[in-house]
């Protein structure tokens, strides 16, 4: 961890799209714009995501919406984004203290609101996204896990770059104290890169884990009128994630 922040988004982040490629976001992203322009009842022109780390989805979804604004807590990972989405605005910054002085149609937090690991700071960004949305918009959150669907679970995956580096990953998803809010990914990086020895990294992602009932009932006391929706991706069985999607009142 550097400066409380996992590597891969600090110190490491020029690997970051080899952890998890730009590519393989289409089938999410399209998911995430759906239901926010289900909710709104038409695409959004304007949108803001924290959180927005490399900018996997937006390298999809932008080709839909007039303006977006991509802000997170890391520069170093939003200079990645940047890389891929140079037409689009960065701005760093933590979501639970943002503030733009302006409004938009959408706002969308991706997994980076995990990271989230009290209720008081989930309140806080969801505070910054209803100052941040327009009356009558739509916020759309986007856990990992909630308590109800979280299951143990262990993965592995990595990419080959145009520039002779490579990278691959073991993630291992645990929940070490169920009488608590939060859970742990460990993950372990194996990386390549042309005349250097290997190198193994390890590191603990420590997440928030709260109810379906805590998201619904922060989102309207916020402001949001809110509800719940499954999370439907090919590669995901039906049931198991799940998204929180809330339209400012007024």
């Amino acid at each position: 961890m550097t400066d409380g922040q996992p590597r891969i988004y600090t110190d490491l982040a020029d690997w970051f799209h080899l952890l998890t490629a730009p590519e393989e976001y289409a089938e999410e992203a399209d998911f995430y714009l759906t239901t926010i322009s289900d909710a709104l009842g038409r695409p959004p022109r304007t949108l803001l995501e924290l959180g927005a780390g490399g900018g996997n989805n937006a390298w999809h979804y932008k080709r839909s919406v007039q303006h977006v604004t991509l802000t997170d807590l890391s520069p170093q990972i939003l200079e990645r984004s940047r890389r891929i989405n140079p037409e689009l605005e960065h701005i760093a910054g933590d979501m639970r203290t943002l503030r733009l002085g302006r409004d938009f149609e959408a706002v969308f937090v991706h997994d980076a609101v995990s990271y989230l690991t009290t209720l008081a700071d989930l309140e806080a960004a969801m505070r910054t996204a209803f100052v941040h949305c327009k009356k009558g918009g739509v916020a759309l959150f986007a856990p990992d896990h909630d308590r109800e669907n979280f299951v143990a679970s262990t993965d592995h995956g990595g990419n080959d770059g145009s520039d002779g580096r490579a990278l691959r990953y073991l993630e291992w998803t645990y929940d070490p104290d169920p009488a608590d809010s939060t859970y742990s990914v460990d993950y372990a990086y194996l990386l390549h890169q042309p005349g250097q020895p290997l190198r193994s990294i390890c590191e603990t992602h420590v997440c928030g884990l709260f109810s379906s009932a805590d998201w619904l009932r922060l989102l309207e006391e916020v402001g949001f009128s809110a509800r719940a929706l499954p999370f439907e991706h090919s590669e995901v069985p039906p049931g198991s994630m799940g998204v929180f999607v809330g339209r400012k009142r007024g």
